[in-house]
């Protein structure tokens, strides 16, 4: 189930508390997260347990994390459904994911750990 958040909702650092500061996360995805409190957090949780997420600000994904791909693809529709994504620099790790969402890549940026996406 797809729980969207904000950082001052009551359950926010239940699911989310783990994840800032993860070296498992930040290993896989080369980037850190933090919880600044103009991030919109769309979560999927499964009995209870987090398995996905993904946060954006004014229409541009900042972070993006998953142990289960369809379960990102899934977000990923959700917020296509909801915002016009602009321009945002996403773990590379997640390429097809995004594809497979219904996001563009831009192909002419070239970035190491990263790729740029966006909704046409």
């Amino acid at each position: 189930m797809i729980v969207k958040m904000n950082n001052k909702e009551e359950n926010f650092y239940n699911y989310m508390g783990r994840m800032f500061g993860s070296r498992i996360v930040q290993k896989q995805i080369n980037d850190r997260i933090y919880d600044d409190n103009d991030k919109e957090w769309y979560l999927y949780v499964d009995e209870d347990k987090l398995f996905c997420f993904v946060s954006v600000v004014k229409n541009i994904i900042k972070n993006v994390y998953t142990m289960k791909d369809n379960y990102l693809v899934e977000i990923l529709k959700q917020i296509r459904k909801e915002k016009k994504i602009q321009e945002s620099i996403v773990p590379n790790i997640y390429k097809d994911l995004y594809i497979k969402a219904g996001f563009t890549i831009n192909q002419e940026a070239t970035l190491k750990n990263f790729v740029i996406i966006y909704d046409k």
